[in-house]
């Protein structure tokens, strides 16, 4: 083989033969190098992206280039890929980090005011709100979970997520206040009531025990199904736009049917909230209080529990055993039997860690 000269970085270096020491020469998929002693440049030549290193003759050489010119276009169009997911990557891996860090500053917050609250009133108003507070934050993960399914279902971009997760977010609140000035005034007027939500939570640990966990088609939810029959739905996002225009006819789009589904969830979940926080402390400020700490923070631990959901199997079952607990206590309490609040607030702490020792033990195996 007459090799003329090697062309490197589009540039046409000739040598002669006798100064080669050494040539390697693999086919494009592979690693190719050259020693040439009086160039220091080829010395040693690695190519780490497994370029070959094209050799051409006088005769043919533009071809040669062109080659080389297609091959740099298509390793840079896969350097450019590989970089785009790196920085996807960091930036997600800093929005998780910065997502930990507010979580762990409203728990500390709230960890913060029952110390406080229990200088003030007592000992037993702090057990209280921990216990509600526990609580509430166990079931707000449990919602969190629902809404992963939800935008995994619809497909939700990334980028939207966070316009529907706020009125996700806020319609909790309204809807978990709304429930605390009704429930608090109909226990205060009949008591009865606690019968009716005990039966509410009973039901909601069956139904918890009973649904797979990795169960996450939402085509025969009922809720899901309810929204798609009322409302008429393109099969295609516009923008983070909820209503739009196709062909004449104002329809709306998956993000707003994703909205529905997340509204009426929330109340769902509310109806299972409220009635357990009642079973802990019939005291206005503290289950309010609770409501709210829980709350606080909701959307930086959607972020965690969007990445970390599949490492907590034995979350939920945990729950439906709280859930279960709280409302026998509320049946023995009506019977005139007492749990203390003491007693509740280490049952459900112990059952939510020991939940989460099992998940994270379960996933070392």
């Amino acid at each position: 083989m007459g090799l003329a000269s090697v062309v490197h970085n589009d540039v046409r270096i000739p040598f002669n033969l006798d100064h080669i020491r050494t040539l390697s020469h693999s086919p494009p998929s592979f690693r190719c190098s050259a020693l040439h002693y009086p160039i220091s440049s080829f010395c040693s030549v690695h190519l780490p992206h497994r370029f070959p290193l094209l050799c051409s003759r006088s005769i043919g050489h533009d071809n040669y280039v062109s080659e080389l010119k297609r091959i740099n276009a298509q390793q840079n169009d896969e350097i450019g890929n590989i970089e785009k997911s790196s920085t996807q990557e960091s930036l997600a891996n800093k929005d998780y980090n910065s997502s930990v860090r507010i979580v762990a500053f409203w728990v500390c917050t709230a960890v913060a005011f029952g110390i406080g609250l229990g200088f003030k009133e007592g000992f037993d108003k702090a057990s209280e709100f921990f216990a509600g507070y526990i609580l509430e934050q166990s079931l707000s993960v449990d919602n969190l979970f629902l809404f992963v399914l939800i935008f995994n279902y619809f497909k939700v971009p990334v980028s939207y997520q966070n316009r529907v997760l706020s009125y996700g977010i806020a319609g909790a609140v309204v809807f978990r206040l709304t429930l605390i000035v009704i429930g608090i005034a109909t226990i205060q007027r009949f008591e009865t009531v606690n019968l009716l939500l005990a039966a509410i939570l009973l039901y909601s640990s069956f139904k918890l025990f009973a649904i797979e966990d990795d169960d996450s088609d939402l085509s025969d939810n009922f809720v899901v199904k309810t929204c798609q029959k009322f409302i008429p739905v393109t099969t295609y996002y516009d923008g983070n736009r909820f209503i739009t225009n196709l062909d004449g006819v104002w329809k709306a789009t998956p993000l707003l049917l994703t909205v529905a589904v997340i509204e009426l969830s929330d109340i769902a979940f509310a109806v299972d909230s409220i009635p357990a926080v009642f079973g802990v402390t019939r005291d206005p400020f503290i289950v309010f209080t609770s409501n709210l700490f829980a709350i606080l923070g909701l959307r930086s631990l959607y972020l965690i529990i969007a990445q970390g959901m599949s490492e907590l199997k034995y979350l939920q079952p945990s729950i439906a055993v709280v859930l279960g607990f709280i409302g026998i206590k509320m049946i023995l309490d009506y019977l005139g039997f007492h749990v203390s609040t003491e007693a509740s607030l280490g049952f459900v702490a112990s059952c939510l860690t020991i939940g989460v020792v099992l998940s994270l033990a379960s996933k070392s195996d």
